[in-house]
């Protein structure tokens, strides 16, 4: 047993020597034009896929994954973050992109062997060593809408691709204009529920917001990716822009009245034994004095989103703005029902900026 013991020490020790040489003389050669050795790309491949398969079972799939909202934001997210590796339908790869190790699938090829929420895994973890990053902010809420996109994708021709990012912009709109009207459109108005409306938004809230999520201090993958790509003064330019779109035309909404009162009288204060959670229009309206164009006007916004935004101050997940407190105060007092109930009351009011919202 000793010899035993012995010969494995001794296996060990020049083990660890020869692994120590291999990684202090560089003698492995990380080339990618050599690529992996035969039998290295299976086993790392069959690791990949039960890892994936692992560490997502149990993932709950929302019930409204394959809406034509979630489609569209994903498609806008993939064109601008995504495209450059996996290409789009119609698209080939570059050669570039064909030269790395391992090689990005293209998208259509991607997608075929997994579930909804093995995608999801995938798209907010990130693979190591592969290229393929995390989502670039701490919201795996955001993710699905990349999923429902991903899951249409193989069946998408180029002619739908374009549709759902194609976008016509004003001649004498500022620089990269376009990039925000393939998600928010042209005149602020997305159209979309889960992207908010510009149009009824202040150039300094915007502005601050665009700083926020540049600088991380607001969670949002989509955004991010957004504030990052585009330079400060162009930034900017664009918040001066979708300011000066002014209220467009109100969206439809499915909201009972009596679903509207309640919401009214939480924004209100008038909510019996809540006496505690500040009034939401002394912010955002309906105000009779004027209000600090650092606050969001919510009228005529989408309810969808304004529920979303709110769950997020409530688990405290939301910040960047100048009263984060407040927010995360009043939010943490509401209920689901309560918050399904004021955003149903500001997104039945007529769009308008702050200090116009009607009583």
């Amino acid at each position: 047993m000793k010899t035993v013991l012995r010969t494995l020490a001794a296996l060990a020790i020049l083990g660890a020597l020869a692994g120590g040489s291999v990684v202090l003389f560089g003698l492995y050669n990380v080339s990618a034009r050599l690529g992996h050795l035969p039998f290295v790309t299976p086993i790392l491949h069959t690791t990949f896929r039960n890892s994936v398969e692992t560490w997502s079972m149990g993932t709950d799939v929302p019930e409204d994954l394959g809406t034509a909202d979630r489609v569209d934001l994903g498609a806008g997210h993939f064109d601008t973050a995504c495209r450059t590796c996996h290409a789009a339908p119609g698209d080939i790869r570059s050669a570039t992109v064909l030269s790395m190790v391992p090689q990005p699938p293209h998208i259509r090829e991607a997608v075929g062997h997994w579930d909804a929420g093995e995608l999801h895994w995938i798209v907010y973890q990130g693979v190591k060593m592969s290229g393929m990053p995390a989502w670039p902010a701490d919201r795996p809420d955001e993710v699905w809408s990349v999923v429902a996109f991903l899951q249409q994708v193989e069946d998408m021709d180029e002619t739908r691709y374009r549709a759902l990012n194609e976008v016509e912009v004003p001649a004498d709109a500022p620089p990269k204009t376009a990039y925000c009207a393939s998600c928010h459109e042209a005149d602020g108005v997305s159209g979309n529920a889960l992207i908010p409306r510009l149009d009824i938004l202040s150039e300094t809230y915007i502005d601050a917001a665009l700083d926020a999520y540049r600088g991380g201090d607001r969670e949002s993958g989509f955004m991010r990716q957004a504030a990052t790509s585009i330079g400060e003064s162009d930034l900017a330019a664009l918040a001066s822009y979708f300011a000066s779109r002014g209220p467009g035309a109100a969206a439809e909404t499915t909201a009972a009245p009596e679903q509207v009162e309640r919401g009214r009288a939480i924004a209100y204060a008038e909510v019996p034994g809540s006496e505690d959670v500040p009034a939401c229009r002394a912010c955002h309206g309906p105000w009779p004095e004027p209000i600090d164009q650092a606050f969001p006007s919510l009228a005529g916004q989408y309810a969808p989103y304004l529920e979303t935004q709110l769950d997020l101050w409530r688990e405290g997940e939301r910040g960047g703005g100048p009263r984060a407190e407040l927010m995360h105060e009043a939010a943490e007092r509401l209920t689901d029902e309560q918050i399904a109930d004021v955003a149903a009351y500001y997104a039945s009011l007529a769009p308008a900026t702050l200090d116009e919202v009607a009583e």
